[in-house]
């Protein structure tokens, strides 16, 4: 399909009807190219199991994501995604790396189904894919603080304003039984419907938004299109925010023009009009991102090419006044706000590691049933951190005892049982149902960080904190490009390796070797931790050391050491 023709099915779908409500109810397993197309808008994405070979052997499914601002659920949504995984997808779910939840496995004719049981607990999928805002990322840390609550708040507002118009969404997936018709668009003269901020083809691509509690980088808000940063005074009132733009993770391998970037500097928002700012940064790239290349659509190579002076003055010119320069602010630091923590009310919250997001009953580890269990009974807060895990919070110290009895019971992992790397890696899901997947990663992930423990502990390296993260393919989504490891898939079973990025998100990993086969992985990345643990300076961390010595002398490090 060419790139401009996605801009082309927008245009054409009047609101993102196009072939939908048609298509949905026929017989066929699959949408078309066009119907594959918009269905990202409203949450969904079309794939097959690409264990299965043949083209003829192909059985199409759907996996459902939900747009959930800040990854907050309270305990009936939380139950409704687990009791559809098992009546509509896979028997599992998983906790993305932007706070929502994806449901693989559904078929087509199972589709108005899901989407009705998330609706009937108030989740929408609308806008959780597709060219349009995705979801809003915040700090989840559920401390009761204040100054957390402020910025959740402003991430719901934002989430709200920024949400797509359109009826298509309710009349396609709530109302179409047999006997209910869906409006039709395509009619001689009928029109689409308004979307003040969107138009009528939408954003040139996704476009992504996080913010950070101050000096907590948790949502890794460098990485996103708008990162947004709360400013608290003495007394916990978040009076403003600074903004950055044109942060992005995707790239294609061998092409120059594309490129993993972090977001610029650009202004200080009063909290009153932080989200008339992010409106117009927005509506800039609605009208000047790059529609004829996809690959080139991403707001990161506006701000790049304008310069982040011309880029603040077109925002300014949408906005009607004059921005202020950012403001002082503490550093970006790393929290995964994993184990028990104290509520500012005296209560507790627990975060649960979850390897690379997945909910899913193992052998006799029983992840999902133990938090079905844990949930069902204590009725917790919900939150879903930026590192796809759980926190569960509002416990009393009394029941800390009896909730740790049921970690132990359902055998799920504490996080003093965790190695450094284990708690710090992630995957994205790639093979097999992901489309643009190379190489593995979530099945393959936790293997190689078993093989990396015993790496680790005989170098004598086990308290060191360091990232390892994995992705299938250059498009970076579990933000491969700022971890100290960086593992990017780069052919079949081969990947890059990239060093020097840090827990803090705020310096991009350099490339150090490519097309590594997975069997080599090992052996490569003992090499470098050996030059790391014999050439550091005393208290120097992995990515700082691999920046400094940069990828050839890390080379040269190896060959030395190997030949010693």
């Amino acid at each position: 399909m060419s790139k401009q023709s996605v801009e082309n099915i927008k245009l054409e779908s009047k609101g993102l009807y196009g072939p939908l409500p048609d298509e949905l109810r026929n017989e066929a397993d699959h949408f078309t190219e066009a119907g594959k197309q918009l269905l990202k808008f409203h949450g969904i994405y079309q794939q097959h199991d690409r264990d299965v070979r043949g083209r003829n052997n192909r059985q199409h499914t759907f996996m459902v994501r939900s747009r959930i601002p800040g990854g907050r659920l309270n305990v009936d949504q939380y139950l409704v995604h687990d009791a559809l995984a098992d009546e509509y997808g896979q028997g599992d779910f998983r906790l993305t790396t932007r706070q929502s939840i994806q449901i693989h496995g559904v078929i087509k004719g199972d589709l108005p189904s899901t989407l009705r049981g998330l609706n009937n607990v108030l989740i929408s999928t609308l806008s959780a894919c597709g060219d349009v805002t995705r979801n809003v990322m915040c700090c989840p840390a559920p401390l009761g603080d204040g100054v957390r609550s402020q910025i959740e708040e402003q991430a719901r507002g934002i989430a709200m304003h920024l949400a797509p118009r359109t009826k298509s969404y309710h009349e396609i997936w709530l109302e179409n039984d047999e006997g209910v018709k869906v409006r039709q668009h395509f009619d001689d003269g009928a029109e689409a419907v308004e979307e003040p901020i969107y138009g009528k083809t939408y954003l040139p691509r996704k476009f992504k938004i996080a913010l950070a509690a101050p000096g907590d980088n948790c949502t890794d808000i460098l990485t996103n299109d708008i990162g947004i940063v709360g400013l608290a005074d003495d007394a916990g009132v978040v009076h403003g925010y600074n903004v950055f733009v044109g942060g992005g993770m995707g790239m294609t391998h061998g092409k120059e023009d594309t490129y993993p970037r972090l977001a610029t500097p650009l202004a200080y928002a009063p909290a009153e009009k932080l989200i008339d700012v992010v409106e117009k940064i927005v509506l800039v790239q609605r009208d000047h991102g790059d529609r004829t290349d996809r690959r080139h659509a991403r707001m990161k190579y506006v701000v790049q090419e304008w310069g982040i002076e011309r880029f603040r003055q077109t925002v300014e010119q949408y906005l009607g006044y004059t921005l202020d320069p950012v403001q002082e602010m503490p550093a970006l630091e790393h929290d995964d706000h994993l184990g028990w923590q104290q509520q500012a009310d005296g209560r507790w919250f627990l975060g649960i590691y979850v390897e690379n997001g997945r909910v899913r009953d193992e052998g006799d580890h029983l992840l999902r049933t133990g938090l079905r269990h844990i949930i069902g009974k204590f009725g917790p807060g919900i939150h879903i951190t930026g590192q796809q895990n759980l926190l569960l919070s509002g416990f009393t110290t009394e029941q800390k005892d009896e909730i740790n009895t049921l970690l132990a019971h359902y055998k799920i992992a504490r996080i003093e049982e965790l190695t450094n790397v284990r708690r710090n890696a992630m995957a994205c899901p790639a093979m097999p149902t992901c489309g643009l997947a190379i190489s593995e990663a979530e099945r393959y992930l936790p293997d190689l960080i078993t093989e990396l423990e015993a790496e680790i502990a005989d170098l004598g390296l086990g308290n060191e904190i360091f990232a390892v993260r994995m992705t299938g393919c250059p498009n970076g989504c579990a933000r491969p490009y700022v971890a100290d490891i960086g593992l990017v898939g780069q052919s079949l079973d081969k990947y890059a390796i990239y060093l020097g990025g840090n827990l803090e998100g705020t310096r991009l990993n350099i490339l150090y070797r490519e097309l590594i086969h997975k069997d080599n992985l090992r052996g490569v990345l003992r090499d470098v931790l050996l030059a790391f643990r014999e050439r550091r300076q005393p208290g120097e961390r992995f990515g700082d050391w691999a920046i400094r010595e940069d990828v050839g002398q890390i080379e040269r490090l190896t060959l030395e050491l190997a030949a010693a």
